[in-house]
């Protein structure tokens, strides 16, 4: 079975933005981040021998988080954008076969960001664009970003939005264990709250045909759909919206399995969004291809559906040349 990964991120020395994740201090152990520091940046080495091994068939690439989100020089941003795609684009021609890629963009400049968008697309064969949650404090649903959200739907590709690595704001919850920032547990909050300040601010009422992708069994989200709709009615917003909360999943938001490796919560999301909006993730290096194989083969689903989740509403949705 064709099997492809959509979250699987790299990192390119050549930015004039230094650092990734790791250079945030994650509560890693060292031989957790001495393995992610080696794969990373590579692609023949350790990469495609594992995804042989695993049974991985294409990954999706992107910039891992930050990314550029948190790059405060506009003019920096944008040419680290341009010069990833272009290095991305590259790493794709060489490994058509196993390869795609999801472009950065510097939301620092909307417009900026709305020309590389379509220049990655058009003229790189990209399949889309990656942020990792907020640029610098600001989030996708303020207005500034409408020249950015014309071209999504224009060009009609998908946006994903990652967790970033540096918080927007300070939480007392966290004080005090950092373990609670990250992967664990923030990182899923404040995506998934991004995902609600695009409904509630009009994102998708403007933009009908505009998608957003959403990782690590949709943030949270789909397990709270019944609970989002019941409070709704009970809301007086100044801007109403016209659907349900749970009325914009399918059309305009779809999820991706990444580091969730339950079958329960799979069955339970593919029951909340549908099964033609689940799609199948790994996030390597974060995550084990192994494990993460393992569980997409042996989850309870018949073949049809099976095939749909593996490779079927990647290939769709992200247009891949090779499905």
């Amino acid at each position: 079975m064709r099997t492809v990964a959509l979250e699987e991120a790299f990192w390119f020395d050549g930015l004039q933005t230094s650092g990734s994740f790791l250079s945030t201090h994650p509560p890693f152990t060292g031989a957790a981040i001495e393995d992610v520091q080696r794969r990373l940046p590579d692609f023949t080495e350790l990469r495609i021998p594992e995804m042989d091994r695993t049974g991985v068939d294409v990954q999706v690439l992107s910039l891992t988080s930050p990314g550029i989100q948190m790059q405060p020089d506009t003019r920096v941003a944008v040419a680290d954008a341009q010069s990833a795609n272009d290095y991305l684009a590259s790493i794709i021609a060489q490994h058509p076969t196993r390869f795609a890629g999801l472009a950065a963009v510097a939301l620092q400049d909307p417009d900026a960001a709305a020309k590389e968008l379509a220049r990655a697309v058009s003229d790189l064969g990209l399949s889309g664009a990656l942020v990792n949650d907020h640029t610098l404090g600001h989030y996708l649903d303020e207005p500034q970003f409408a020249p950015f959200w014309d071209e999504v739907q224009r060009l009609d590709v998908p946006l994903y939005i990652h967790p970033g690595a540096i918080p927007a704001d300070d939480w007392n919850v966290l004080k005090g264990h950092p373990e609670l920032v990250g992967p664990t547990w923030s990182w899923g909050a404040t995506t998934a709250g991004h995902a609600m300040r695009l409904i509630y601010g009009g994102v998708f009422d403007r933009y009908p045909d505009a998608r957003i992708i959403l990782g690590h069994m949709g943030e949270f989200l789909p397990y709270q759909i019944a609970r989002l709709d019941r409070r709704h009615h009970y809301l007086d917003l100044q801007k109403p919206i016209s659907r349900l909360p749970s009325q914009y999943f399918g059309r305009n938001i779809m999820i991706t399995t990444t580091g969730v490796l339950s079958h329960s919560a799979l069955t339970a999301a593919i029951d909340a969004v549908g099964i033609d909006n689940v799609m199948f993730s790994i996030d390597y290096p974060y995550e084990s291809s192994a494990d993460s194989v393992a569980f997409l083969n042996s989850a309870p689903l018949p073949p049809d559906q099976l095939a749909q989740l593996a490779h079927g509403n990647a290939d769709r949705v992200l247009r891949l040349p090779n499905a």
